[in-house]
């Protein structure tokens, strides 16, 4: 890792992001698939996310440009990877987060729903396991696609109950059907298609892997795969502390330091003190790293960005744009809610009511051009939705005030 005496700002790497991140109005495009390649992946735990992360970052892209995206042209897939976190990722990086996240989870989720289906009752916990696991794909290759239920009609034990505490109070009967779902998914044997139901719905229909990607998903090194990954990340989100980029992984210390020495980095400088890490051919632009956000005279922006947005949900440092709002938008396992932004900085939050309409709340004062902004970004995104009505699954303290 090269040390270097160049220093980034906080007003700096507000301005990177702004570029990169496609939340500047020059750097939005209607391209969903390149949005998502300019966050490395989108997060999905929330389904409307993926939605309403493109919208924030597109001039006129509708709900059904995503879901072509998603289903018919399949330039994305969803799947689970980072931190045992639902993504939805560009085609090209899939075999870099299958062998760098999603089968080093696959074995824990094995091990994992072993020990409770053993728990449960069932002796040889880990063979009965496996063998479910291989009838549930078969039963998937027969059909083509289907949903849990349709194979739960194929294979009866999926619609065996576990108890997953006996004896404790809280326990109750457990599915193992989406256990089953869930490590065949992370194996890389099966993939997420359409939901049932509208773009805001959850419950997907499966598909085995090599009819939605033919040929399956291609085997990478996991050294390599690692190597990619944390390169997409420094060219996304750098400079960052190591720190961060361990955090966003899931990654141990270990496998990120050795993965940190392959690559050619550089120490930057960070307001407060700190040091962060870049892709050293980006360090360049440190001396002037506004320049790389559309130059010191760029116009500000607004921006209203949903619940687990990857731009907030990239860092787990998170002061320099930030500030002390965290109380009012995170709720308590530190999932981010719906935030307003202005010029590279959280100001506010927002909200949906029941019968519709985007509500706002400045947090700071930011003048009334920004209002203005950020009431137009509001009208934008209520065309988007159509008339859908989205409650983010985790909520926060600001996002229920506005929303009653």
């Amino acid at each position: 890792m090269r040390s270097t005496k160049r220093s980034m700002g906080d007003a700096a790497r507000r301005a990177r992001a702004a570029a990169r991140h496609r939340l500047a109005p020059a750097a939005r495009t209607d391209d969903v698939a390149e949005i998502a390649r300019s966050l490395v992946a989108l997060h999905a735990t929330d389904p409307a996310t993926v939605f309403l992360s493109v919208a924030a970052r597109s001039r006129t892209a509708t709900h059904e440009a995503v879901e072509k995206a998603l289903y018919d042209d399949r330039t994305l897939l969803r799947m689970l990877a980072m931190r045992r976190t639902m993504f939805v990722v560009p085609v090209e990086l899939v075999p870099a987060l299958q062998a760098s996240c999603a089968t080093p989870l696959a074995a824990r989720q094995r091990r994992t729903y072993s020990r409770m289906i053993e728990r449960g009752g069932i002796p040889d916990a880990q063979a009965w396991f496996g063998d479910v696991l291989e009838a549930a794909h078969r039963a998937l290759l027969a059909r083509g696609e289907a949903t849990g239920a349709q194979l739960s009609a194929d294979e009866p034990r999926l619609r065996t109950q576990v108890e997953t505490a006996p004896g404790k109070s809280y326990s109750r009967p457990t599915g193992v059907t989406t256990w089953v779902l869930v490590t065949l998914g992370c194996e890389g044997r099966i993939v997420r298609g359409r939901p049932n139901g509208s773009w805001i719905s959850s419950q997907y229909v499966w598909h085995p892997v090599e009819t939605w990607l033919p040929g399956g998903i291609p085997d990478m090194p996991a050294g390599d795969a690692r190597a990619e990954l944390a390169t997409r990340w420094l060219r996304a989100f750098g400079p960052a502390p190591v720190s961060d980029l361990k955090w966003w992984t899931g990654w141990t210390a270990g496998e990120v330091n050795k993965t940190l020495a392959r690559l050619d980095v550089a120490e930057v400088g960070l307001d407060g003190g700190g040091t962060g890490v870049m892709l050293a051919d980006d360090a360049d632009d440190a001396d002037d790293a506004e320049a790389a956000g559309g130059g010191r005279d760029a116009e500000p922006w607004a921006a209203l960005l949903p619940a687990l947005d990857p731009t907030p949900m990239g860092w787990q440092e998170r002061g320099w744009f930030l500030g002390d709002h965290a109380p009012m938008l995170f709720d308590r396992n530190g999932n981010i809610g719906p935030t307003v932004w202005w010029d590279g900085r959280v100001v506010g939050g927002w909200a949906q009511r029941p019968d519709g309409e985007i509500v706002t709340r400045l947090l700071e004062d930011v003048g009334a051009d920004a209002r203005a902004a950020v009431d137009a970004e509001a009208a934008r995104i209520t065309a988007f939705l159509d008339g859908i009505r989205v409650t983010p699954r985790f909520r926060t303290p600001l996002e229920r005030e506005l929303s009653s």
